[in-house]
């Protein structure tokens, strides 16, 4: 299901801007050739639509907005409130929250919201530990978490490479969390969200659920949802959601005054209204049938994609995936995690590493939402395995040739025209 819009409409505001700032301008062009002429392959990654774009680009930019609607500590909010009404209703809908926070301005701080809402500093907090997949806001010593909390990691079974219940069970039980934490930056499988419950009722803690990954495909009904779960959604509204770079949090009703005190005044400033519009209209285009059956698109070339690599001779973690994203270590082909992702990068194939538990390196992680957007399908999720282990030769011509077919795949399948 591509994005579609007329590169001649798409591109005219920037001859404003080569007029005024031409240095700038050439920076956001050659920006729109790089997403162009190369395979977006980041699993956190997407591209937004037109509508979104012009949300983000609209005079709501201009509008300072402290507060929420009904209650801003600024005049001439009319608007605003409008924006940031229909966008707290469309998710509320989308996710059968009873209250969504649209205001954070990342998932790190929807998630810091999340902890100053229910956890005071010094709380012990149970997290997937960094190694295994969690995110910095997850307990690392370099993020405010890792500084603020006693975090406690669990982690995935080094057999299966799936999370280990029984071992988040008893450490719970051993140190009696304030909050329990499910979710992960570079877990291909889904949660399962009621034993964390289980987990969390049986110590007295609360459970927030990261889900900032899955999120996207809970949206179009390809991944279960944790909002009947947990206490507290924490979320980002780009990667599959497709919206623009942001946050948000869903919570009960009993909990909806404590989440947005947290997001204001206690961790943001004004909100970023023309995000907060741009959200509204990626939950409105996440609604529709067409959006759902993107999000099922997305799970089942990633299980092509996965299975390809897999022929290849990429091991990978859990053995596949069930989401959007495929985490693979490419140590039998010879390589490590940097040094595969340089010689992809160079090829035109870009993604990220990741961490591998236990010790062992790190590995590369992809993702399927961006080049499903483009229209590409399953024919084309098993050509991009075999450019991989075309790429990772480390020969000149090689590279080359594989660069050529990249830009030839992304001109057939444009992500905003030609």
């Amino acid at each position: 299901m591509p994005v579609t819009a007329p590169p001649d409409e798409d591109l005219s505001d920037l001859d404003v801007l080569r007029r005024q700032d031409p240095e700038i301008a050439d920076v956001l062009l050659g920006e729109v050739r790089r997403q162009c002429d190369s395979l977006q392959l980041i699993a956190a990654e997407n591209f937004a639509s037109p509508a979104v774009l012009a949300a983000l680009g609209s005079p709501l930019a201009n509008k300072y907005a402290e507060g929420y609607p009904g209650a801003r500590h600024h005049g001439g909010c009319e608007y605003a409130d409008a924006a940031e009404r229909i966008a707290v209703e469309r998710a509320t809908a989308l996710f059968g929250a009873e209250h969504a926070n649209v205001q954070a301005h990342s998932g790190s701080s929807a998630v810091l919201a999340a902890y100053a809402a229910l956890l005071r500093p010094g709380d012990t907090v149970l997290a997937m530990g960094l190694e295994h997949g969690g995110h910095l806001t997850h307990g690392s010593p370099a993020n405010f978490s890792g500084r603020w909390f006693d975090f406690v990691p669990y982690g995935v079974d080094a057999e299966t490479g799936l999370v280990d219940y029984e071992q988040v069970a008893a450490l719970a039980r051993h140190h009696r969390p304030k909050a329990i934490v499910c979710g992960s930056i570079s877990y291909p499988r889904h949660l399962d969200y009621r034993i964390f419950r289980e987990i969390a009722d049986e110590v007295g803690a609360y459970l927030i659920a990261d889900a900032a990954h899955p999120i996207g495909l809970v949206a179009g009904g390809a991944a279960p949802s944790p909002v009947p779960y947990a206490d507290v959604v924490c979320a980002t509204t780009h990667k599959v959601l497709r919206g623009p770079r942001g946050g948000m949090v869903l919570c009960g009703a009993e909990l909806a005054a404590r989440i947005d005190r947290a997001v204001f005044p206690f961790t943001q400033g004004g909100a970023q209204m023309h995000t907060i519009a741009a959200k509204a209209v990626a939950f409105g285009e996440a609604s529709t049938p067409a959006y759902a059956t993107y999000a099922h698109q997305v799970v089942e070339h990633a299980r092509v994609l996965a299975a390809a690599l897999a022929a290849e001779g990429f091991a990978l973690t859990t053995g596949g995936t069930d989401t959007h994203l495929i985490t693979a270590d490419p140590a039998p082909l010879g390589v490590d995690g940097r040094t595969a992702r340089a010689r992809l990068a160079a090829a035109g194939l870009v993604l990220d590493t990741c961490a591998l538990p236990y010790g062992e390196g790190r590995g590369i992680r992809l993702g399927t939402a961006a080049v499903t957007t483009q229209g590409m399908g399953a024919p084309e999720m098993a050509r991009i395995a075999a450019l991989f282990t075309s790429a990772l030769r480390d020969d000149p011509a090689e590279t080359a040739r594989v660069r050529a077919e990249v830009r030839a795949l992304t001109g057939r399948f444009p992500p905003y025209g030609r």
